[in-house]
């Protein structure tokens, strides 16, 4: 979707800015927008809490069985991860837990 200068004109709401940056939800771009949004969100707490635990992408993966190149790749948003591995990784790697909630 391209927007012009003027499209941002009177937007009030960060929703407002998605609806006009990547069409309402539902759309096939928000749902793009969305998905990678919470990738990114995902790989940037599992880095800080890495950070926190003093360990390099190689030391978590082999502690959790993976490689580090997975690692990196959930770490920069460029890969889906699903919940078992993210419990593992975080458990087993670096002894925390995981807390989920629907909203």
């Amino acid at each position: 979707m391209t927007e012009t200068p003027h499209a941002y004109h009177g937007v009030r709401s960060f929703d407002e800015l998605l609806d006009v940056k990547y069409g309402p939800a539902g759309s096939p771009a928000r749902l793009e927008f969305e998905a990678r949004s919470e990738a990114f969100r995902t790989g940037e707490m599992l880095k800080e809490a890495r950070r926190q635990a003093k360990l390099t992408q190689q030391q978590l993966a082999d502690r959790t069985g993976t490689k580090k190149s997975y690692i990196s790749r959930i770490e920069n948003g460029h890969t889906d991860i699903n919940l078992a591995t993210l419990r593992r990784i975080v458990t087993q790697g670096l002894g925390r837990r995981v807390s989920l909630s629907i909203e």
